[in-house]
């Protein structure tokens, strides 16, 4: 007789991810719509800052860590940083008047910019469209021309001008605020 417990945990193990509320095809057809130039580049998927340096070869520019963070009121944050800048999260939650900062959960991270963990970019900010992330640029980053960002999943990177990730989030509403994370 087969066991119970291994039966209950196999449709867990197959289980599919959940279906993202847009696909990296319909944000590249936003920024067609907008008028903004990008190149995109396909690769294995990458979950940490390392794994993409080990994998990028040759692709130039501002490459990204995003933090996407809560505070105990509900408010959220998504701080998009050069991929090597150290962030306080003490300081940069008193910079920004938001008090302790911590890390979004997974549930979140789905629920407000609509990816999986990996996979956090600038881009998300397309399925946020109550406005509830506040969006905050790395001042050093914005200095990259191009800046490499994933396109909603992390087996992909798109390249695109610094000044077009801005009119990119102030086209959805969330024009960002661009501070110095040293």
């Amino acid at each position: 007789m087969p066991n119970d417990t291994a039966q209950a945990a196999t449709p867990h193990a197959t289980a599919e991810p959940p279906r993202l509320p847009t696909s990296p095809q319909e944000l590249l057809a936003r920024l067609d719509a907008l008028g903004i130039a990008y190149r995109n580049h396909e690769h294995a998927a990458v979950f940490t800052v390392e794994e993409a340096k080990a994998l990028r070869g040759e692709l130039t520019g501002g490459h990204i860590k995003n933090l996407f963070l809560r505070n105990k009121k509900e408010e959220m944050w998504l701080v998009v940083a050069e991929e090597d800048k150290r962030i306080d999260l003490k300081a940069l939650g008193e910079r920004l008047g938001a008090g302790k900062l911590s890390f979004g959960s997974p549930d979140r991270l789905l629920r407000y910019l609509g990816v999986l963990p990996g996979a956090v970019t600038p881009f998300g900010i397309i399925n946020d469209s109550e406005r509830k992330v506040k969006v905050v640029l790395d001042r050093d980053l914005m200095a990259f021309n191009p800046v490499n960002a994933h396109p909603l999943v992390n087996t992909m990177t798109t390249a695109l001008a610094p000044e077009d990730l801005v009119r990119f989030l102030e086209a959805e509403g969330h024009p960002p605020l661009i501070a110095d994370l040293s």
